[in-house]
């Protein structure tokens, strides 16, 4: 073998040694983790529980950056049109799934433009009123505001909470306003003030106002009990069989990004979800860890985008 010949084999050798220990450094800076909604509400407050933990296992800072507007799309896109390095970090909710099925034109592909790292968590919805609505259970809200078509209205901080109370009012045949907001907590703020008279709400925010009874909680979304309200019947048992919705978060990085960084990614938040402060952070606020593969997570999207277009269909809801 030729000297040159040899140079080069060397070179070629010390390069891609260079490379992989480049890949085994990561994370070498801090990681931005793109909330796509106001601070405080429901989906913030998974991303700070996870950023916390995440950050001191990777031995690096997670800087939070929310991004609030247009429900979600803004903060969503800044993640896709990132450089695909693990640096931009996206934790999405439902709306994620739900701005696709609603047919909305969006600036990036809902799919395509993100790489799934993993599902965090799955969370309960509430459906509360201001404690000034006289009613104490779903049937007597129903005719109440059977009574005053029109008259009432519900604030939501996103599609993924809109389209629930959509779905209710398709169901039951109410006749309420629709109120939209740029996050669960200035449309918690309006609720706690009377502003607005309801909303289906995540349980992460609206359970401390709940259990304060500065909130009234009538009925939970999801097909079953929560642990954390055992006494709150589910909207299902209440006079609308069938009913059911829950709010989702996951994480996402733009696509392209390398697959052994995903793999780091979704290896430690799985890890993360596990411990028992998380667990018990995120059960005392009605969210369940979930964990999964980026596999499973993706697969998961791709049936949550088909289940809430048919609904939105079933429902004749459009965006605001």
């Amino acid at each position: 073998m030729s000297s040159k010949l040899l140079r080069l084999v060397a070179f070629i050798v010390a390069a891609a040694v260079s490379l992989g220990a480049s890949a085994q450094k990561y994370p070498s800076k801090p990681i931005r983790l793109v909330v796509p909604f106001a601070a405080g509400g429901g989906t913030d407050v998974v991303a700070r529980l996870i950023a916390q933990r995440l950050g001191h296992a990777l031995s690096q800072n997670m800087l939070v950056d929310n991004r609030p507007a247009m429900d979600g799309i803004l903060g969503t896109e800044i993640v896709a049109r990132a450089a695909p390095d693990g640096y931009t970090l996206l934790i999405a909710s439902s709306s994620h799934a739900i701005n696709a099925a609603l047919g909305r034109k969006l600036p990036y592909d809902t799919i395509r433009d993100f790489a799934p790292i993993i599902q965090v968590s799955n969370q309960q919805l509430l459906l509360v009123v201001h404690p000034s609505v006289p009613v104490n259970n779903v049937a007597e809200l129903l005719d109440y505001v059977k009574a005053r078509p029109g008259k009432l209205n519900y604030g939501s901080s996103s599609n993924a909470v809109a389209l629930p109370m959509e779905l209710l009012k398709s169901m039951t045949g109410i006749d309420v306003l629709h109120i939209p907001y740029k996050g669960s907590g200035p449309m918690l703020n309006d609720l706690l003030g009377g502003q607005i008279h309801m909303a289906v709400a995540g349980a992460i925010a609206s359970v401390p106002h709940v259990k304060a009874g500065r909130l009234r909680a009538l009925g939970i979304g999801d097909a079953r009990r929560s642990a954390f309200l055992p006494e709150t019947p589910t909207i299902a048992e209440s006079g609308v069989p069938g009913y059911q919705a829950v709010i989702w978060a996951g994480m996402f990085a733009p696509a392209g990004t390398p697959r052994p960084v995903v793999e780091t990614l979704n290896a430690e938040i799985g890890l993360t979800l596990r411990t028992p402060e998380i667990r018990e952070k995120l059960g005392a606020q009605g969210a369940d860890p979930v964990g999964g593969t980026p596999e499973e997570w993706g697969a998961f999207l791709v049936r949550e985008l088909e289940k809430w277009a048919r609904v939105a269909a079933a429902a004749g809801f459009k965006a605001e």
